[in-house]
Parts: C-alpha cells; structure tokens; sequence
C-alpha cells in the first residue's frame, strides 16, 4: 500500500500483509465466518443452534471455523459445568468492534438481493 508516497506494509503477529483490507480478510476470509459472526451478533449460541440456523455447514467446518475465531480473539467459548456439559459461543469485545462491517456487508448483500433477486421463504 502506499502512503504519503512511500510503499508500506503491515507486519503483524509473524506475518506480512499488503494493506488494511490484507489485515482485515485475514480474520474473516472464507465463506462461513461473517456468517456464524451474523448468528452471534446480538446472542450467545451453543454450536447446535449455530448448525440448525446454518444447515449447508458441516460439523467439521463450523468447529473449525469456531476454533478460528476463537484464537483470533473474535470469540469466547464458555463450558457450563452441567450434565450434560453445556457449550456457549459468544462474541468478545474485539469481536463487536467487527459488527458495524459485518452490518453493512450484510445491507450491501440485501441491496443487491432486492435489486436483482427475490426473498424465497424456506420449509422445514
């Protein structure tokens, strides 16, 4: 990226990025994680509600994707000690500094969706 007229770069945690969108996509690049971030916006959910309100997810990629965001501080996993044990994903304070982005990509994807789709209600 350039700034002020001098090439830079952003180097953090180990790696090497080329600019703030670089640095940005990193943490929510692929095609589930704004998704399961959009489910947690408002409420914690366990990872069964997560699977149900999100059914072309396996169990693998979503644990996969959880575990992402929870080293990259973007979520916290809290176990209740109850039989049986009881799991709850939650958005930690560094995850809702994401939320304005992630409700403005969403409202970006409805503009689109009401310009050149229509809504299809779903059947369970």
């Amino acid at each position: 990226m350039v700034i002020e007229g001098k090439e830079m770069r952003i180097e953090m945690d180990g790696k090497t990025y080329h600019c703030a969108l670089d640095v940005t996509m990193s943490y929510i690049s692929g095609k589930w994680k704004t998704v399961i971030l959009w489910y947690l916006r408002k409420d914690s959910r366990r990872f069964s509600e997560l699977k149900r309100q999100i059914p072309q997810l396996t169990e693998k990629m979503l644990s996969l994707q959880l575990k992402e965001l929870e080293t990259d501080g973007i979520l916290s996993r809290t176990v209740f000690a109850e039989v049986p044990p009881r799991v709850e994903y939650a958005l930690t304070d560094f995850g809702k500094t994401m939320l304005p982005m992630i409700e403005e990509i969403a409202a970006w994807g409805r503009a689109l969706a009401k310009s050149k789709g229509h809504l299809v209600e779903t059947v369970s």
